[in-house]
């Protein structure tokens, strides 16, 4: 039987073309996994050291943007003195539709943010029923 293995590692986030950045730390790519149910849609992303605080869900037009601070975490009278770990910020951008906007929610914990999204009432499944003459 075979396994199939997948690389688990950070994407640093590429720039788009003619943008530039205004900080110097690094940005990574969370990994995504995203849900569709008849009802609303979940997204679910890893964002290692981020809580409530220093998370950010933006809606504007039809692009969700979600961007995280992370701040290094260096124990008082201690040194770094080897890292396996990288340490930066997130941003991951989707372009949606047809989600109802008031009702978003987002909940932090254990470094993975949940987005719920409610879809708006046409862009919900419906039954149509069939009736006969």
């Amino acid at each position: 039987m075979a396994t199939e293995t997948r690389a688990m590692d950070k994407r640093e986030a590429q720039q788009p073309q003619g943008v530039e950045r205004t900080m110097t730390r690094k940005v990574f790519m969370p990994r995504a996994d995203i849900y569709e149910s008849g009802e609303s849609l979940v997204i679910l992303l890893d964002m290692p050291g981020v809580d409530e605080k220093s998370v950010d869900v933006t809606l504007e037009k039809d692009i969700l943007t979600i961007t995280g601070t992370v701040q290094p975490h260096i124990p008082e009278g201690h040194t770094l003195a080897y890292s396996e770990y990288e340490i930066g910020d997130y941003r991951r951008a989707f372009t949606i539709s047809d989600v109802d906007r008031e009702n978003i929610t987002a909940v932090v914990k254990n470094g993975v943010l949940r987005l719920t999204l409610p879809k708006s009432a046409q862009a919900r499944t419906r039954k149509i029923e069939v009736k006969t003459q």
